[in-house]
């Protein structure tokens, strides 16, 4: 980003934060990602005005402020980030807004390296860990606006619970996989966190959608790994091209088993609307995929 568009986007929101609110005193939420967002809102509910900078279908490891990311943030109060390195490329953004504090809501998630001292930012994929963000954004709503305390912690107990549901049925479908089958192989290596929560073992195509995606060597080891393993099922992610895994599925007869929403929600009519559709949709498609293959075995088993 250049100094140019630094000094205006810093000017502008500058101007627009002059205590922090708009008409009806509703405090504004800028949100760095749709999932986020969505989060959010479900806490804040009607108490806040919550803003996602980057749009459905859009990447957020690649995210670069634009101008109009700060006619949308205007009058922020806060700006809720997810930290862990994931937004790296609004980092310049954030520093030049001296004024709007800026909270990482994965603060005390237990966290997983991709490599030493890179940690997997993906932590919201798990239902365990959204439980986290949920408290973070709560505590940070209320400092924000105390005289909504009582509607924000209930918000986030009502969210909770809907979670831990979700927690619950995810649970108890990788208990109905046995041990040694539980392989999640996906594109990007977003799961890490899920997989650890839930007794899985993620593979991945690359680490990360910022780095070199689908090479040959890539490509080449998950095919080994889905042979050597007889892995039924592989995934891949809704913001990537699906084309280096379908090469893993021709070189090993595994099956696609569709598509999982990670660093973005769908459009509102699409499969993964809201954070808590986007966890019923990637456990639906998961357990889709790994099922299906138990069902056959034990229907060959049983003929």
């Amino acid at each position: 980003m250049g100094k140019y568009l630094l000094a205006l986007v810093a000017g502008l929101l500058l101007v627009g934060c002059s205590g922090g609110a708009v008409p009806g005193d509703k405090k504004v939420v800028v949100a760095t990602f749709t999932v986020l967002a969505d989060m959010v809102q479900n806490v804040a509910g009607d108490k806040a005005i919550v803003i996602s900078l980057t749009k459905v279908g859009a990447e957020i490891h690649s995210y670069e402020p634009t101008p109009s990311d700060l006619v949308r943030a205007q009058g922020a109060s806060v700006i809720l980030k997810n930290g862990l390195g994931l937004e790296a490329g609004g980092q310049r953004f954030f520093h030049s807004l001296p004024r709007v504090p800026v909270i990482a809501v994965s603060e005390g998630i237990n966290t997983i390296d991709i490599e030493p001292g890179k940690p997997d930012p993906h932590a919201w994929l798990s239902p365990r860990q959204g439980l986290v963000y949920v408290e973070n954004i709560r505590r940070a709503l209320i400092s924000l606006d105390p005289p909504h305390a009582t509607t924000y912690n209930q918000n986030a107990a009502n969210y909770k619970r809907q979670i831990q549901e979700l927690d619950k049925q995810l649970s108890e479908a990788v208990d109905s996989i046995p041990p040694d089958r539980r392989f999640l192989v996906t594109c990007e290596g977003a799961f890490s966190y899920l997989a650890r929560d839930y007794g899985l073992r993620a593979i991945s195509l690359w680490s990360l959608n910022t780095e070199q995606q689908g090479t040959p060597r890539q490509i080449e080891k998950v095919i080994a790994t889905v042979k050597a393993h007889k892995i039924p099922a592989v995934f891949c992610e809704s913001t990537v091209s699906q084309e280096a895994q379908m090469e893993v599925v021709k070189a090993t007869g595994a099956k696609f088993g569709g598509v999982f929403y990670v660093d973005s929600l769908s459009a509102a009519e699409g499969e993964a609307p809201t954070y808590l559709k986007l966890l019923q949709h990637n456990m639906h498609t998961l357990m889709g995929g790994l099922q299906a293959e138990e069902k056959r075995r034990n229907s060959n088993g049983n003929n």
